[in-house]
């Protein structure tokens, strides 16, 4: 291996002492340091270099991880010569780093959700409320918190409406489907028996005690209901319920528009990533609109 200058073993004892790096993480520094100041041929640094060793790992094809930690060395490299005094700037100042793949939501299929919300016994008190709660989860697609949030004033039955508050409280209205609708309906009552003679604590979703479910109860009762319908514990949770509604939306024709206002996604970009979790839906989408498609 080419032997490295002066600074650049500077910079690599610098990571040893003060950051406590790995051996392994180090050995890969210096294998990512080597591999750029061979690429310069003992050109200055400058951004435009910069710039086409970075295009030419893209080229290679690495992993986005590996390439962003290539780029975190010499970034890295390049500002401790600044901060040192070995060097008058930074050529990497407006590097940008790859953006790791987002993972995919793991959505259950429709067939999947429906065994989910049948499971619960509905001659049963506690069944009935975990049968609006679960039907709430699924037909609004909201977050945990959302969900433990919603007074009994903010859904409206007649309109088949819920107002959800979420994230910087910004509000927004959300649908509620012909079964969340008759869901909560059957609930209602129980929720009066739940409350008992105490003051009403004006939330939704009441535990057992009659007090406003916690979003530990919630992520509880949809697992113990999850392990009542077969699924194995760990692929059923309320955020499953949520990327599961927002995939069935998106491959029942739903635009992304809506998709995104009916989530509360501040960006739609957030929400481009239902566009990933189903090739069937977006190959048909193409057969049936695109005019060179057959």
């Amino acid at each position: 291996m080419t032997s490295l200058p002066d600074q650049a073993e500077e910079y690599l004892a610098s990571l040893r002492s003060e950051r406590g790096l790995a051996t392994n993480t180090l050995a890969a520094y210096r294998r990512d340091l080597t591999q750029y100041l061979d690429s310069l041929e003992g050109a200055p640094p400058d951004p435009g270099l910069v710039s086409a060793f970075v295009e030419e790992l893209y080229g290679r094809g690495l992993a986005a991880t590996t390439v962003a930690r290539k780029i975190a060395a010499v970034r890295g490299y390049h500002r401790f010569l600044v901060a040192e005094g070995m060097a008058p700037e930074d050529p990497t100042v407006l590097l940008e780093s790859p953006r790791r793949a987002e993972p995919l939501p793991k959505a259950l299929t429709v067939e999947d959700i429906s065994r989910l919300l049948d499971t619960p016994d509905r001659g049963s008190p506690l069944g009935i409320r975990d049968a609006a709660l679960l039907e709430f989860l699924y037909a609004t697609g909201c977050r945990v918190a959302e969900a433990v949030g919603v007074n009994v004033l903010d859904i409206d039955l007649v309109e088949g409406s819920a107002l959800v508050t979420g994230k910087g409280s910004k509000q927004r209205l959300v649908p509620l489907g012909r079964y969340a609708i008759a869901a909560i309906e059957a609930y209602l009552p129980v929720r009066m028996e739940l409350r008992g003679g105490a003051r009403d604590p004006e939330r939704l979703f009441l535990n057992a005690r009659g007090r406003p479910l916690t979003r530990q109860g919630v992520w509880q009762i949809v697992r113990r209901q999850a392990r009542a319908a077969g699924f194995e514990e760990a692929r059923v949770s309320p955020h499953v319920l949520r990327h599961s509604a927002a995939t069935h939306m998106v491959e029942g024709g739903a635009d992304l528009r809506s998709v995104q206002e009916i989530l509360g996604h501040a960006s739609i970009s957030t929400t481009q990533v239902y566009t990933r979790v189903s090739p069937r839906h977006l190959y048909e989408v193409y057969v049936s609109s695109h005019p060179r498609s057959r």
